[in-house]
């Protein structure tokens, strides 16, 4: 499919689309490995959590700097 015939979609012909393309792409999830920095940057999140590290913020808050960035 083109990246033009999707703006002939309507919202609920994207998800649909989106939700058959993420049942696919998962469907072989077990057989995908993530790459290794995927993995350290995990254990240091954790790592920073456990020594009482790691700072949080609300989740409107993050998209709202996100957006701004």
């Amino acid at each position: 499919m083109a990246t033009h015939m999707l703006e002939n979609l309507s919202r609920s012909e994207k998800l649909r689309l989106m939700e058959a393309l993420w049942s696919d792409l998962s469907a072989d999830a077990p057989a995908f490995a993530s790459p290794a920095w995927h993995a350290q940057a995990l254990d240091a999140a954790a790592q920073a959590h456990a020594a009482g590290a790691a700072t949080f913020v609300d989740w409107q808050h993050a998209k709202k700097v996100l957006r701004e960035r």
